[in-house]
């Protein structure tokens, strides 16, 4: 297939209209990215997962909705998502299928998203899920969907999708990024799992967008520092990115990212914010508290500290300083 053909299914794709013209999948311009506010959103609900590990729809709902509400500062849900997109955005949600079921992206999650903007009156099929591997979201129970209607999930691997041809260099990376990002979303809303990392002591919202590029496997020297400061500082993952909502129903204290039942904790939180750093700032700190509760070291005594937070906020990319970060419960 000609690379004229891959561009034209992702004009198509990005406009909802197959046939469009490529320049239809840029119609929805990026807002400027804001200055970001240091406030970290936590929704607690008891009782949110079941024995059967089944998050119940109707909390989850309340959960991201009154974050978004407290992250936003807006009267009502409409207002809250309409001030962050617009109904001509096309807004990638960026999951974290890895690990399987147990350990990724809740679909319940998403789902409470998906509504809110369509509240805010995006159409569904502006809409897009997505993450690297069509298996891994199969395997977590997501709908590989590509068509001309209603919300779509799809990965780089599907036909006509792929990666950019040529790397981009931030800092000391240099990957080709997903086209999902680069050429068919207009904004960003990152949703990642709330877990521990063998080697960059956590896994949260910057580590997330290592399912955005060709080659995440060369990054993880040094527990991945500064490499994952530097692939958030790069301009279309920065600027696009209008918001995280962390999946922080079932945590993961030790012995990530791969799931281990042994180390999960209900957690029972949605986490949200517009400050990648701040968000990963005091998910560490979750973590480090669950693990002396357990009698485990500190991240930085095994060797996992997640040095990345500090490098990205000297980076500008937002703020680690824990006297600085407000801690809001909604």
């Amino acid at each position: 297939m000609t690379e004229r053909s891959r561009r034209e299914f992702l004009a198509a794709t990005a406009a909802g209209t197959v046939g469009a013209a490529f320049s239809r999948s840029l119609e929805a311009k990026s807002r400027p990215t804001p200055d970001l506010d240091p406030t970290v959103v936590l929704a607690r609900r008891d009782g949110v997962v079941n024995d059967a590990g089944v998050p119940d729809q109707k909390l989850v709902r309340e959960m991201v909705s009154h974050a978004v509400l407290k992250v936003t500062g807006a009267g009502t849900e409409r207002d809250a998502w309409r001030s962050l997109f617009t109904p001509k955005d096309v807004v990638g949600i960026k999951v974290n299928s890895l690990v399987g079921p147990k350990g990724s992206t809740h679909k319940e999650v998403v789902a409470a998203i998906a509504d809110g903007l369509v509240s805010a009156g995006l159409k569904p099929e502006r809409i897009i899920v997505w993450d690297k591997s069509s298996y891994e979201l199969k395997r977590c129970g997501y709908k590989i969907k590509t068509g001309r209607s209603g919300l779509r999930c799809f990965v780089p691997d599907a036909p006509l999708v792929g990666y950019e041809p040529r790397p981009r260099t931030a800092g000391s990376v240099g990957s080709c990024l997903s086209r999902i990002l680069s050429e068919l979303c207009t904004a960003t809303i990152n949703v990642p799992i709330l877990k521990d990392h063998e080697m960059a002591g956590i896994t949260v919202a910057m580590k997330n967008w290592y399912g955005a590029i060709h080659n995440p496997n060369k990054y993880h020297d040094n527990n991945c520092d500064p490499f994952i400061a530097d692939l958030s500082s790069h301009p279309l993952i920065r600027d696009k990115q209008r918001l995280i909502i962390c999946d922080g129903l079932v945590a993961l204290y030790n012995g990530g990212p791969g799931y281990k039942s042994q180390f999960a904790w209900d957690l029972s939180t949605i986490l949200a914010s517009r400050d990648p750093v701040a968000l990963d700032r005091v998910s560490a700190d979750i973590i480090e508290e669950k693990r002396k509760e357990h009698g485990l070291p500190t991240l930085k005594d095994v060797g996992r500290e997640p040095k990345c937070i500090a490098t990205a906020a000297a980076l500008g990319l937002g703020e680690d300083d824990r006297t600085k970060i407000k801690k809001v419960e909604a």
